[in-house]
């Protein structure tokens, strides 16, 4: 059986402008691949309408998963719920369970609840929320699009809430060979044995230290045993320090 596959709709202007870093991406890569999920697109939106829309409904249909992040807070540009749900058809609306999350919080703080805040808790029909433990403002689940925060100490929050619900694959497992050659030289000899081992992901990454050019070569699998035949071929192919 096939490990699961996901993608990522990273979501907001300030990460496209460049005002905002994504550091997210970079957590749910390997969140996913502990859990034998395989992340295989990763796609970045401004805060239109249209967009949210289009991306959400191709992804969906392409992949088991779809973590969403960025554009559910309080404020006008956070259209991320109501592009959701347009995606999927349904109605969206001040739902009570997320009322009282809200409620509950806001009393602890001292702030007041209004309707700026209340926009957090507008939940599409039909939708499982994801526990906030950081500022209690929940994501949602919705068919196979699990919709979370920017904030990134809350999107790995929520990740971690949403993982365990998930079922994963085998687990990617990785060796790599560190090789003082370009790319050019050892590029014929990589891709010949690329097709001796059709099941797992050879990777090439050129480098230059102290002056020197280096190629880092990564090999990934799920099969151990075949990952292991397939570094020793490498390392007499092209030679290289584990």
């Amino acid at each position: 059986m096939t490990n699961p596959t996901a993608a990522m709709l990273v979501i907001g202007d300030e990460i496209l402008s460049g005002r905002t870093r994504d550091s997210n991406m970079h957590h749910l890569a390997g969140e996913l691949t502990g859990r034998g999920i395989r992340l295989s697109e990763a796609r970045m939106v401004p805060d239109v309408h249209a967009r949210i829309v289009e991306a959400v409904n191709a992804l969906r249909g392409a992949y088991d998963h779809v973590f969403t992040s960025g554009g559910i807070g309080p404020t006008h540009d956070d259209i991320t719920a109501d592009a959701v749900a347009a995606a999927f058809g349904v109605r969206i609306s001040v739902r009570d369970d997320a009322r009282a999350i809200l409620e509950a919080h806001y009393q602890r703080t001292g702030l007041a609840l209004n309707e700026a805040r209340l926009r957090m808790a507008r939940i599409p029909d039909g939708a499982t929320l994801i526990d906030n433990p950081v500022s209690s403002a929940p994501g949602f689940t919705l068919g196979n699009v699990h919709v979370m925060a920017g904030v990134p100490a809350i999107f790995q929050a929520m990740v971690a809430g949403v993982l365990p619900r998930l079922t994963g694959g085998a687990p990617l497992l990785s060796q790599m060979l560190d090789v003082v050659r370009g790319e050019g030289e050892i590029a014929g000899p990589l891709g010949e044995l690329a097709a001796r081992f059709p099941d797992l992901s050879f990777g090439s990454y050129p480098y230059l230290r102290n002056g020197a050019h280096g190629t880092q070569l990564v090999v990934r699998g799920t099969d151990a045993a075949q990952l292991d035949e397939a570094m020793v071929s490498l390392s007499k192919l092209v030679g290289g320090q584990g």
